[in-house]
């Protein structure tokens, strides 16, 4: 028996219909689940999702059986779903097939001193040795069940887990997966497949609970539980709780105790608003302590200050230890990242102001000092700057705290952000669609755009989707996507790298919920994408050749400025758009190239066909970098009065980047359904070609067969 079985044993739960949970025999058994944090059960959705839509839905209690430690013999409690993922579709019914990531949240009553599992804080959890534990009756009788396998696949956004080897029976599903070597729990059981193969939800899947504002707060009331569990239960049983079972790799380090100790502290903090905030003191601490440009294999979403600690472990391939120099003792990167991290972590909590943080913050800070005298010394000093708010020439305090003890007087938490990194989000958001590849469907891509250069693969569809669709294809991915880049109050923008049969498509008028959702409330979450962030059209054509010396010119002068309009057609505003001679391609390149460096082309229509894509197409080859158009095609005529406006808008904007902020504001005034400002009507539809030739060369278009694509002909 593992040290671990015998506690895992009394924290897995029996799942029941209710009035089934005190017979053995009874059928009425649905699946397992254990305990996460005192009253706290994970599960599968799939598994409470037996007793149909009104539990699902939180309204009607079931059995949960689980071991009691008072009277240290089962006992059976009502339970009531919290939170279900997928939630139940519309009037509770549950999903024929469940999906990923199939979880459910159960609250149990009067289990406050139930015996709990410890979640895996790391992002990358398989391969793994596994060992898998539940209830089943497929033998007959309802009995206790475990097997021990390996768990691959899976992902740090909450991918299925593939299972491999004594894979239990059916029953267990909702049990604990179980690392064997860390002795943390990795991942849920979900169903057994053909032979010995077996799926599994990771844990990290249960930040999908945090994309909602209310489920924020839930993931954060449970992280929380969970982690003061277990630095409690270390405290008074000492070797019983999990710190104690487990084995630290080497002497010293970031041990499973000290693990045990930061995040309990970590949880009385205020928990960040999004991934971006986490991963911005990640990026920043690896660079820090690796001392050589940080480059991430891949992004990751973590939801709460833990899951950063979780991804600061094995820094340079797995080598916790690597020498300083080398003749010099071994340095732990792993402490030196972890303790650097909950430092800055302490010191960006702070500037928020918030007074229920004032006493965890000072007990923080003096952990921290206490555990940075092992340290070398610059990273000691960046400790003791961020905790006591010194400049380069500051003097570390002489006090060294004895355990808990409050001194906040003592404590002036310093900046986190360093002066040329503040008021940045983390990244832009950069979405590639490519032009048709196979019949009608559009092939895309989702990536960070972040600082360097430094480009990071999310998310892609490399058969693609028709043009309807792509609104919908694309929703949820770009707003899994922002939430990795925002930062606090700083938005990441939004580039959209498009064929130019597409420019005319209305991103900056796409929203990030559902259709219809948010309608009755004015929720900036809800807005359209263009009336709350940079949203900015750029060129596919050009980006698959090298750039070419006219762009880089005109991209330098509208940098620089002061800019100026053009028309991007010669015959309008004029005569406007039913003009008997149009601007041939040839003459409009002609004018185009004898225009200032900073001049911006204004056009009172669509770009994506007929004169207006001709047009286009001579401005692009001239070199210009920024374009102002309407992406309407319905019928106006005020097209003098769009480019007198756009005229104004261009000179007052004074430079590329000048122009975000006004755009802005013309997108919200005229959209108002209830009284539409007058004097921005002529901005209806507006949008903004800003290609620069200097980012990253993109991703080339996915090869295709030889003969037809599919859906064409022979």
């Amino acid at each position: 028996m593992s040290p671990h079985e015998s506690t895992v044993r009394r924290s897995v739960v029996r799942i029941s219909a209710p009035g089934a949970g005190q017979d053995d025999e009874d059928a009425r058994f649905w699946g397992s689940g254990f305990f996460i944090a005192p009253g706290w059960v994970l599960t599968c959705a799939h598994v409470v999702g037996n007793g149909g839509g009104d539990v699902l839905e939180g309204g009607a209690a079931f059995d949960v059986t689980a071991f009691d430690a008072g009277t240290r013999r089962e006992r059976t409690r009502p339970g009531r779903v919290v939170l279900a993922l997928p939630p139940p579709r519309p009037g509770g019914a549950p999903a024929g097939r469940w999906p990923l990531p199939d979880l459910a949240l159960v609250e149990v009553e009067d289990a406050a001193d139930a015996e709990c599992l410890w979640l895996s804080d790391r992002s990358a959890v398989v391969p793994a040795p596994v060992a898998l534990y539940g209830w089943s009756r497929e033998t007959g009788e309802l009995g206790w069940r475990y097997g021990t396998g390996t768990a691959t696949g899976g992902d740090a956004g909450g991918g299925a887990m593939l299972l491999r080897g004594e894979i239990p029976v059916a029953g267990c599903s909702g049990g604990p997966v179980l690392d064997t070597g860390r002795g943390a729990v990795i991942g849920v059981s979900k169903g057994r497949g053909e032979g010995t193969a077996g799926l599994a939800v990771p844990v990290t899947a249960l930040r999908a609970i945090a994309n909602e504002r209310p489920g924020r707060a839930l993931l954060h009331t449970v992280v929380r539980a969970h982690d003061r569990y277990h630095l409690q239960r270390y405290r008074s049983f000492g070797a019983g709780g999990w710190p104690g079972l487990q084995r630290p790799r080497a002497a010293g380090g970031f041990t499973p105790v000290l693990r045990a100790q930061l995040f309990a502290r970590l949880a009385e903090l205020t928990q960040p608003d999004g991934p971006g905030q986490v991963m911005t003191l990640v990026d920043e601490v690896k660079s820090r302590v690796l001392q050589d440009p940080y480059q991430p294999g891949v992004e990751h979403d973590p939801r709460t200050w833990r899951e950063g600690v979780g991804l600061l472990y094995d820094l340079r391939d797995g080598a916790a230890d690597v020498p300083e120099r080398p003749d010099g003792p071994p340095r732990d990167l792993e402490l030196e990242a972890v303790l650097l991290y909950a430092a800055r972590v302490a010191a960006a909590v702070s500037g928020l102001g918030h007074a229920a943080d004032r006493r965890p913050l000072s007990g923080l800070a003096d952990w921290l000092i206490i555990q940075a005298d092992q340290l070398r010394d610059g990273v000691r000093k960046d400790i003791h700057r961020l905790l006591h708010g010194g400049s380069d020439g500051f003097a570390e305090p002489d006090r060294r705290p004895v355990g808990d003890k409050v001194s906040l007087d003592k404590v002036r938490f310093g900046p986190v952000e360093t002066e040329e990194d503040a008021g940045r989000a983390r990244a832009d958001v950069l979405v590639e669609i490519d032009p048709l590849m196979y019949g009608d469907l559009y092939p895309w891509r989702i990536k960070l755009l972040g600082e360097n250069n430094r480009v990071t693969p999310l998310c892609d569809d490399t058969r693609g989707v028709p043009r309807a669709g792509l609104r919908e294809a694309l929703r949820e991915p770009i707003a899994e996507a922002l939430r990795q880049s925002d930062v606090g109050e700083h938005l990441a923008a939004l580039q959209v790298v498009l064929p130019r049969e597409l420019f005319d498509e209305p991103v900056a008028s796409w929203r990030l919920t559902p259709p219809g959702a948010g309608d009755d409330v004015f929720d900036p979450h809800a807005l359209p994408l263009g009336q709350r962030r940079v949203v900015v059209v750029r060129d596919r054509r050009r980006r698959d050749r090298p750039a070419f010396p006219e762009w880089h010119t005109r991209w330098r002068g509208t940098d620089r400025g002061p800019m100026t309009a053009v028309p991007l057609r010669g015959e309008v505003p004029v005569p406007g758009h039913d003009a008997r001679r149009r601007e041939s391609r040839h003459a409009a390149y002609a004018r185009f190239v004898d225009t200032d460096p900073s001049a911006v082309p204004v056009y009172c229509g669509p770009v994506s066909q007929g004169p207006g894509a001709m047009a286009l197409e001579a401005a692009l080859a001239a070199g210009h970098a920024v374009v102002i158009w309407r992406c309407c095609t319905g019928e106006h005529d005020d097209c003098e009065e769009f480019h007198e406006q756009a005229s104004r808008l261009v000179c007052e904007a004074t430079t590329a980047e000048g122009l975000h902020r006004r755009l802005r504001s013309l997108r919200i005034r005229c959209a108002d359904p209830e009284s539409p400002d007058e004097d921005a009507r002529w901005a209806q539809s507006i949008a903004l070609l800003m290609d620069s030739p200097e980012d990253p060369t993109l991703s080339p278009p996915p090869l295709t067969a030889p003969g037809p694509r599919p859906g064409q002909g022979i």
